[in-house]
């Protein structure tokens, strides 16, 4: 691609026009973003995934042998399926000063922004190098980011900074919760209904299991431990999908449901996983095999994103909050990248344009009030790394 100058919201419309819903390929948008960057002469790391059909892409403004500062973003959008959309979710559509589209707000916004910039970061010949950090999957789980951090933890300088463009309104997010999932499978004894004493219900085993999970996650919401950093200030824990059983007069052999879990720091997963499986495997199984010995349960971890929390004090924040002229910090409830980030060395912060608030819905939009915030931070931050 030559050398071309595209404006926040031209970039926004071009990658809106990308279909990156994680069950699909990236590559296109990511070999888009190589072409435009090798038109400025910047030279681009792409990491894949096994199949080759999705890929990460690591890039550097500047001098890499000196500490910079990382705009991370993930380049997946969630699904449009069954959502009622009054335009193309993959074309920009821009009403009253709002873009619509899928990924304007989560967060194909922050990654234009940033984008857009580069003609700019070229021209102020910075002494602090920028490094662009694209990523894929982070909608099921935060999956590619981890070849980043990998890559950055093999590098001889680590950059000091990582700003990870979440919508946050451009508000400065210094924490959040760990999200885990878990996979749990009930295997039960078929049989005819009228003999249900002879069988295994996998459906009512895992009834009971789940009964026990909103049990605890009822004391945990009345007695914490508590944070009020966070809202809600206590870990949350639910069953979010649930499946088993074939017709009513046949007692089930199978059950299946998705447990998800958000820690606040001062609680591990660790531990709830323990309650929760000390109820599974020392009171309902034994129950189970006591009819037929085949029969079971299995818990098995899906995703893990761990929380991060950096001090008000530390000279990253610091820098945020002279650059957007906040005087004060938040903490959020949803995951990102940033802990992978932060576990592998890197300071990191959550500041990006766009509300949360307008995520994974239909007719999700952007504000141009926050692009444009988004602008004057990145052109100030700019200034300040010269």
């Amino acid at each position: 691609m030559a050398r071309v100058k595209l404006s926040s919201t031209d970039m926004l419309e071009k990658l809106i026009g990308f279909d990156t819903i994680s069950h699909n390929s990236n590559n296109s948008l990511i070999s888009f973003v190589q072409d435009y960057l090798d038109g400025y002469g910047i030279s681009s790391k792409l990491i894949y995934d096994a199949s080759k059909k999705k890929a990460n892409l690591y890039a550097t403004v500047g001098n890499p042998d000196i500490e910079g500062v990382i705009l991370s973003g993930h380049t997946d959008v969630v699904p449009v399926k069954g959502q009622n959309w009054d335009t193309d979710p993959f074309e920009l559509y821009e009403n009253n000063d709002l873009f619509y589209g899928r990924g304007t707000c989560d967060m194909k916004g922050f990654i234009a922004v940033a984008l857009a910039k580069l003609p700019e970061m070229i021209e102020a010949n910075l002494s602090t190098p920028i490094h662009f950090a694209l990523s894929y999957d982070e909608e099921v789980g935060c999956v590619g980011v981890h070849g980043i951090a990998e890559h950055i933890e093999q590098l001889d300088v680590k950059p000091k900074l990582c700003i990870v463009g979440e919508p946050t309104s451009m508000k400065i997010i210094t924490g959040h919760k760990g999200v885990c999932s878990y996979h749990c499978s009930v295997h039960g004894k078929e049989c005819h209904s009228s003999l249900a004493h002879e069988g295994v219900n996998a459906v009512e085993y895992a009834a009971e299991l789940v009964a026990h999970i909103r049990s605890i996650a009822r004391r945990m919401q009345k007695q914490g431990p508590f944070n009020k950093d966070f809202n809600p200030p206590f870990t949350t824990m639910h069953v979010g999908k649930i499946e088993g059983g074939t017709a009513l007069n046949i007692i089930p052999n199978s059950c299946e449901f998705g447990l998800e879990i958000r820690t606040v720091p001062e609680q591990n997963k660790e531990d709830i996983m323990a309650e929760i499986n000390d109820y599974a495997f020392r009171y309902l199984e034994p129950n189970m095999k006591d009819i037929d010995p085949q029969t079971g349960i299995s818990l098995r971890e899906t995703v893990y994103t761990p929380s991060f929390n950096i001090a008000n004090d530390h000279e990253a924040v610091l820098l945020l909050q002279n650059l957007t002229g906040a005087n004060h910090t938040e903490k959020v409830s949803f995951g990102t990248e940033a802990g992978i980030f932060h576990a592998a060395g890197v300071p990191t912060i959550v500041c990006g344009p766009g509300s949360i608030e307008q995520a994974h819905k239909p007719n999700e939009f952007i504000a141009h009030e926050q692009i444009v915030k988004c602008e004057h931070f990145l052109t100030k931050m700019l200034v300040t790394l010269k």
